[in-house]
């Protein structure tokens, strides 16, 4: 199941020194009960971690998708860590609803959209917004959105954008691109939708130079997408210089992470030469 991909294609904690302290004694007092939740959340991330879920750590490296295999293992394990992180009670969340559990999934967004997870009000605003497991309800859905988007989560923003201003109105790809500025100045998915509205002009003039620069952000922290896109900038010329060894040493970054439209272009620049039957079908690529 992908509620959140329905509406779109498709954080940070403030450490004061009394906090650290408080922090420093719980680990004296209970070292072994810290690591064991530390653990925990480090198994949940693993297998259920969002890659677009502002809350990830940069060096998790998160799944689109719970794997099948894995839903036994992220549900055992996030639902240890989510007694002390709202990170994992929306990873469990998660994990429930890969395995069809919606109402213990909605639960669990429930409990992690009030201690401030804005990936888990855009998966309920999805569901509100459709009517999955709840009453179809749009004012609701937009509310969740909304408070998603004001902290900076960029599907809190596309998918305010695709519901509208409110009243049926259509959607306003113009202040989904100014909410966007706004969380592109951290957030690396931001930065990638952004960069894609910049290159289509959508909501807005066309900039290709603006985009790249954009891509090139998000790029130098591992996104998929805008390593790939960053291949096909530097690959054209398109916002700044040319370049097919660099375009190749994206496609190659975002391929291994996963990007199917990189491994794609890869074999495009391996297998240039095309050929078409009659009807203008590919027959197959001509490698060198």
């Amino acid at each position: 199941m992908k509620p959140s991909r329905a509406l779109s294609k498709a954080v940070a904690g403030r450490i004061v020194l009394s906090a650290i302290a408080i922090a420093a004694s719980a680990w004296l007092a209970r070292p072994c009960q810290l690591r064991a939740q530390s653990a925990d959340l480090v198994l949940c991330d693993r297998v259920a971690a969002d890659p677009a879920d502002p809350d990830k750590p940069v060096d998790v490296k998160g799944t689109p998708d719970v794997a099948p295999s894995d839903v036994a293992t992220a549900i055992k394990f996030c639902r240890i860590a989510s007694g002390s992180s709202r990170r994992g009670l929306y990873q469990l969340g998660r994990a429930y609803a890969a395995n069809r559990q919606l109402p213990e999934a909605i639960a669990a967004w429930r409990k992690a959209a009030e201690k401030g997870s804005t990936s888990a009000m855009v998966e309920l605003g999805v569901l509100y917004g459709t009517g999955s497991g709840v009453a179809r309800d749009e004012a609701q859905a937009r509310k969740l959105f909304e408070r998603a988007a004001q902290a900076g989560n960029p599907r809190g923003v596309s998918n305010l954008a695709a519901l509208g201003g409110g009243g049926g109105s259509a959607a306003d790809p113009a202040r989904a691109r100014e909410l966007l500025a706004k969380a592109a100045e951290t957030n690396a998915e931001a930065q990638y939708q952004l960069g894609l509205m910049l290159a289509n002009g959508t909501g807005g003039p066309k900039d290709d130079t603006a985009a790249r620069n954009l891509f090139e952000k998000a790029a130098a922290q591992n996104h998929p997408g805008a390593l790939a896109q960053m291949g096909a900038f530097t690959q054209e010329g398109r916002g700044g210089p040319k370049d097919s060894d660099a375009a190749k040493a994206y496609y190659q970054r975002a391929a291994a992470l996963g990007d199917e439209d990189a491994k794609q272009a890869l074999k495009r620049m391996e297998c240039p030469l095309v050929i078409k039957d009659k009807r203008g079908n590919l027959v197959t690529n001509l490698c060198f």
